[in-house]
């Protein structure tokens, strides 16, 4: 039996849910964008006061719209690239 076909007889035991892992494992390793990004450090820079504030204000302008952002049309048309 090759590699490859002891695999597949593997994948054929896996419930959704372990099918689903291996899939995204699998993602990775074939995919140097992803490999790159899953091996990227944290963003541990901190946060200035002014990203806090703007952060604070999205969320607050979320709330008295109901949760929902602008739609992507409406906001091509609002930056003139329609």
């Amino acid at each position: 039996m090759t590699d490859k076909q002891h695999v597949v007889e593997l994948l054929d035991r896996l419930g959704p849910g372990q099918l689903a892992a291996v899939a995204q494992l699998l993602e990775v390793m074939t995919d140097p964008v992803a490999a790159a990004l899953h091996n990227a450090p944290i963003d541990d820079e901190p946060e200035s006061e002014e990203e806090k504030q703007a952060v604070s204000e999205a969320r607050d302008w979320l709330k008295q719209n109901g949760g929902k952002g602008i739609p992507h049309s409406e906001a091509m048309r609002r930056l003139g690239l329609e």
